[in-house]
């Protein structure tokens, strides 16, 4: 067995998680979702970044891995931001408990903030790809779950964000049987331990990332207050 965390344990040196971060291909796009849809808000954006440092910073794995394949990087999605032909730029969403950081990859001669992204997008997008993430939003207790996806979905559509999608509880096998699907569909209640009073909802975003609505009722709720009370507890130690 592993022994005890001693004064060397990382767990203990960090706040938490500060951001999770989204690689976009057209950054208005994202942006207006997660602040005038979602309604969060903008910390600061920041961009143009390119030179020696960054490339390193943020690619070496990547070069590596080229190297290993013998191929040129850009064939693997490696921007040459080192050189400036690519260029990369971010903006930061503050949400209530966590931060959304939006980056893009875009060629040099392309304005900040446009729909043009330096790599194409992943084309599959199911969660069961290892390497796969996602954002979970919190909903409010009192909140009706089946109606916020039908407005999230309705206000979507009218920003032609045509990817923002919600899945349903029944099967469907076409988009318009998805559509038309009774709202009570919308919503996953689980019902077994110790997953009890959980409520969920998996639907795409406008850049085609994951993303994930949830509730925490009952005892899945207490659940976590306990964990995060075990937590603090032992933090104070």
């Amino acid at each position: 067995m592993p022994e005890a965390a001693g004064s060397d344990a990382l767990g203990p040196r960090l706040q938490g998680v500060q951001h999770v971060g989204l690689t976009v291909q057209n950054m208005e796009r994202a942006f207006e979702f997660y602040t005038q849809v979602l309604g969060g808000t903008e910390v600061f954006r920041h961009g143009d970044f390119q030179g020696d440092a960054v490339h390193n910073t943020l690619l070496a794995d990547q070069e590596i891995r080229a190297n290993e394949l013998g191929v040129h990087p850009h064939t693997i999605g490696v921007p040459d931001l080192r050189g400036g032909a690519q260029r990369m730029d971010v903006r930061f969403v503050q949400f209530d408990n966590v931060v959304i950081e939006l980056l893009q990859y875009r060629e040099a001669d392309q304005a900040m903030g446009g729909p043009r992204s330096f790599a194409e997008p992943v084309e599959h997008m199911s969660p069961a790809f290892p390497r796969m993430m996602h954002f979970c939003f919190h909903v409010r207790d009192d909140v009706d779950f089946n109606q916020f996806i039908a407005d999230l979905e309705a206000e979507a559509q009218r920003r032609g964000m045509t990817q923002v999608r919600a899945n349903r509880t029944v099967r469907v096998t076409t988009e318009e049987a998805r559509r038309e699907a009774p709202q009570h569909t919308n919503t996953n209640k689980v019902t077994e331990a110790p997953s009890d009073g959980w409520e969920l909802i998996y639907c795409k975003g406008p850049e085609g990332e994951q993303l994930e609505f949830v509730k925490a009722l009952g005892p899945v709720k207490q659940r976590f207050a306990d964990a995060r009370k075990r937590r603090q507890q032992g933090a104070a130690l």
